[in-house]
């Protein structure tokens, strides 16, 4: 077929224009949405984990009375702090400078020193890398929970789960990628804003596990339907809902409930088979707690996870603490009852599982993560009161398992337990050394949303913790 030039160069020139189109249509991802859901895996770099499991202790726990040592507050009980940072939240007054009530000991090879109020987990010290010198930028709960999961104070930005979800692709095809399981007394304040997609299609938000009985509501097949019925019940939901998705292109939200049907098909029975924890031994169950009221319900989310783990879930979330307040690890009225209950609930279940790990081999692939939205004040709240206020200033947290190099503490807080002074990371450092261990480096992992490429890390310069890495 011959062509004019007039016809050569409109050609040529629509052309160029839609080479221009394919670049910015495949950035902002619609090609990989009108493909299905969830892409193919991409790794920066050689990965040390392949599962992530975060044990969020919502509240806020203390870091002098958990991780953090500090003599100095014995020497000075009871005196008023004279220090320039501000404190106090909420308009909460300020008491005086409160010693821990609870016991430090050096465990393991490595002298690490941890509270008595972790007798079980601290038989792993020589596992555990605790960091020190986090902090973070709000003091307030809702914002403080949302940063942790997010890296953003504001709502709507995809968490972290579904950072490695998009990144990393599912380990399975029969349960989510992405499982989440909150406190019996309600979830974090923000609720499901802690494990969304945000701008990300939908298929890589968090899935909420129920830890007893039916794992999601609805799942169980209606009576008086045979699998036969269903099965062709769902293949013709699903070219009805093709035929509407070609007239709704790019809507990831309509892609990812169309691939949700198959994805509860398929979960009916495996899911279902995960949370049954009844086909573990007495003396499995025994050893995370579930025969104690105390430790029951984190004992079971903790097996369950191991359980996730084996079946190839890639990211996990726990949360320790639900609802408000002294239901949290948020101790303010009083923080040496409120760490004994939550420490109690949830020392036992976490040994159990860093134990078991590393008996079914699980460990030298799973990263485990421990921690709050922030920490808390080396004050008492109010004089006379032994409760502690919100603390952004200078925190701990640790890292556990694949990767990790174990039996150390990486930075510090000043003498007194409040500020950050040595080797200052902020918690999007600690997103960066997480995605590290994972195989992705967060600079490289992005999302084009409203004309930017989106990190989990944002736009100021972050960097990986390296003193972390084995």
């Amino acid at each position: 077929m011959s062509h004019s030039r007039r016809s050569f160069f409109a050609h040529a020139g629509a052309g160029f224009a839609g080479l221009a189109l394919i670049d910015l249509l495949s950035r902002d991802g619609f090609f990989a949405q009108s493909s299905g859901p969830l892409r193919e895996p991409v790794r920066h770099h050689e990965a040390k984990a392949k599962h992530c499991v975060f044990l969020f202790m919502n509240g806020a726990p203390s870091q002098v009375d958990t991780f953090d040592h500090k003599p100095a507050l014995t020497r000075y009980h009871n005196q008023p702090y004279r220090g320039e940072t501000p404190i106090g939240s909420n308009g909460r007054p300020v008491g005086n400078l409160m010693q821990t009530p609870f016991t430090f000991r050096k465990f393991g090879q490595s002298g690490l020193e941890i509270s008595a109020l972790f007798p079980h987990t601290s038989r792993y010290a020589d596992d555990l890398c605790v960091i020190r010198s986090l902090h973070t930028d709000t003091a307030a709960h809702a914002s403080g929970c949302i940063q942790m999961n997010t890296g953003s104070v504001q709502i709507g930005k995809p968490s972290m789960g579904a950072w490695l979800s998009y990144g990393l692709g599912t380990l399975n095809n029969s349960l989510p990628s992405y499982v989440v399981m909150t406190d019996p007394r309600g979830g974090p304040i923000g609720s499901a804003s802690n494990w969304t997609a945000g701008f990300m299609p939908a298929a890589y938000q968090g899935t909420l596990f129920r830890s007893q009985g039916t794992p999601l509501l609805d799942l169980a097949t209606p009576a008086g339907v045979s699998p036969q019925t269903q099965r062709e019940s769902l293949d013709l939901l699903h070219r009805l809902n093709q035929e509407h998705l070609k007239t709704q292109p790019g809507d990831s939200e309509l892609a990812a409930r169309i691939e949700s049907y198959e994805l509860a098909y398929r979960m009916q029975t495996r899911a279902t088979e995960v949370v049954d924890i009844n086909r573990e031994s007495v003396q499995t169950r025994s050893m995370y707690g579930i025969d104690n009221p105390l430790t029951a319900d984190f004992g079971r989310k903790c097996l369950i996870t191991r359980r996730l783990l084996e079946s190839g879930v890639r990211f996990i979330q726990l949360y320790s603490g639900g609802g408000h307040l002294e239901d949290t690890w948020d101790g303010h009225s009083d923080c040496i009852r409120n760490h004994r209950l939550h420490a109690g609930e949830t020392d036992q279940p976490i040994a159990a599982l860093i134990g078991d790990l590393k008996r079914t081999g699980l460990w030298d692939e799973t990263l485990l993560v421990w921690g709050g939205e922030f920490g808390r004040t080396p004050t008492s709240e109010g004089l006379n009161r032994p409760g502690r206020d919100h603390n952004p200033f200078g925190f701990s947290m640790w890292l556990a398992g694949a990767g990790v190099k174990g039996g150390q503490t990486i930075g510090a807080t000043d003498e007194l337990g409040f500020n950050a002074v040595e080797d200052r990371y902020h918690i999007s450092d600690l997103h960066a050394t997480i995605l590290h261990l994972m195989g992705l480096d967060h600079e490289r992992l992005s999302f084009f949303y409203q004309g930017l490429d989106q990190r989990l890390t944002g736009v100021e310069h972050r960097r990986v913790i390296e003193k972390a890495l084995e």
